[in-house]
């Protein structure tokens, strides 16, 4: 059950193709593994947070990554 308020950061890793726009745009947040997959780090964003995914969001060339939650819309 996925807690009302809470905003996440989502990877498709069917789309991802490795380039790690997103890793520059929001190290805090995601990076990429030995494999170049994505990681995420952060579970539940907080406020703070917004931005950096925002720029990871945008930053994926292949639109890869999503936001998923109550103001996600």
């Amino acid at each position: 059950m996925e807690h009302a308020g809470i905003e996440r950061l989502l990877v498709d890793r069917n789309r991802c193709e490795g380039y790690g726009m997103c890793q520059q745009a929001a190290p805090d947040l995601i990076h990429l593994d030995d494999e170049d997959e994505p990681v995420i780090d952060v579970a539940e964003l907080s406020a703070a947070h917004k931005p950096l995914a925002n720029a990871a969001v945008r930053a994926c060339p292949v639109a890869a990554l999503t936001l998923s939650g109550p103001t996600a819309h």
